[in-house]
C-alpha cells in the first residue's frame, strides 16, 4: 500500500516538475559558476579546520615561531610604512570606503551593486565581531607593541573584512572595465595581502588569525557575489523569455 501510494504521488509530482519548475530552474542552475562554490566550500572546510586546531591550541607554537621570525625583519622605516598599510584595513576607514562606493553606485543608478556591496560590507563587519566574540582568542604578547588594540584576536577583521570590501570593490570596478580587469585584480591582491601581513608584522595577531580571516572573508564575498550573479543572469533569462 505505501509503494502504491508514492508511485502515484511521483506520478503526479514528476510532469508538474518537468512542467513548470525545470524550464524555470535549469537556465538559473547552468549559470552558478561551480568554480566559486568550490572555492567557498574549500574555504568553508579550511576555516573550521583551523577553527578547531586553534580552540584545542594545537597552532600555539607554529603560530609563534612565525611572529617570531618576522620579527627579525623590524626596522624602524618598515615600522612606519606597516603602520600605514595596516591603517588601510582599519574597520572604520573600511566602512567609509564601503559607504562612498555605495553613493557612486546609487549615483549610476546601480541597485544590485549597491545592495551586494552593502550586504557584503556591513555583514563582514558584523560577522567579523560575532565570530570574535564566539572564540575569544587573546591576542599575541611576544613582544612591546607600537599599535594598542583590545578586543579578541581570532578570526582577523583586517584580514578577513579587506578582503571582502577591497574584494568586492575590486569585483565590480573588473567588471565595468574589462579591459584593466588584472590590473585591478593584482592590486586587489596586493592591498589584501599587505595588510594581512602588517598585522603579523605589528604582532597584533597570530598568523592562524589571518588565515581564518581570509578564509572566512572568501566565503562571505563569495556568497556575496554569487548571489548578484545569479540574481543578473534570472533578470537576463526573464527579459529573453518576454522578448520571445
Amino acid at each position: 500500500m505505501p509503494i502504491n501510494f508514492l508511485r502515484d504521488l511521483a506520478k503526479r509530482i514528476i510532469p508538474t516538475w518537468r512542467q513548470y519548475v525545470t524550464p524555470k530552474l535549469l537556465p538559473l542552475i547552468s549559470t552558478i559558476p561551480i568554480g566559486g562554490l568550490m572555492v567557498a566550500a574549500l574555504s568553508l572546510w579550511g576555516f573550521a579546520a583551523i577553527a578547531d586546531e586553534v580552540l584545542e591550541k594545537e597552532t600555539d607554537k607554529l603560530d609563534t615561531s612565525i611572529l617570531l621570525t618576522i620579527r627579525e625583519l623590524h626596522t624602524p622605516v618598515l615600522d612606519r610604512i606597516m603602520l600605514g598599510i595596516t591603517f588601510l584595513g582599519e574597520p572604520e576607514v573600511l566602512l567609509m570606503l564601503c559607504i562612498l562606493a555605495i553613493i557612486a553606485l546609487l549615483i549610476l543608478n546601480r541597485t544590485a551593486q549597491t545592495t551586494m556591496l552593502a550586504i557584503a560590507g556591513f555583514g563582514a563587519i558584523a560577522l567579523n565581531y560575532l565570530l570574535k566574540d564566539l572564540f575569544a582568542r587573546t591576542r599575541p604578547a611576544l613582544w612591546e607593541r607600537t599599535l594598542d588594540v583590545t578586543s579578541y584576536s581570532f578570526p582577523s577583521g583586517h584580514a578577513m573584512i579587506s578582503l571582502v570590501v577591497y574584494g568586492a570593490i575590486g569585483y565590480l570596478l573588473a567588471s565595468q572595465f574589462k579591459a584593466h580587469s588584472r590590473l585591478i585584480f593584482s592590486l586587489t591582491i596586493f592591498i589584501i595581502s599587505a595588510i594581512g601581513f602588517s598585522r603579523l608584522y605589528l604582532g597584533v595577531h597570530w598568523p592562524t588569525d589571518v588565515v581564518a580571516g581570509y578564509a572566512a572573508g572568501i566565503v562571505w564575498l563569495l556568497a556575496c557575489m554569487l548571489s548578484l550573479e545569479v540574481w543578473q543572469r534570472r533578470k537576463s533569462v526573464s527579459v529573453s523569455a518576454s522578448q520571445k
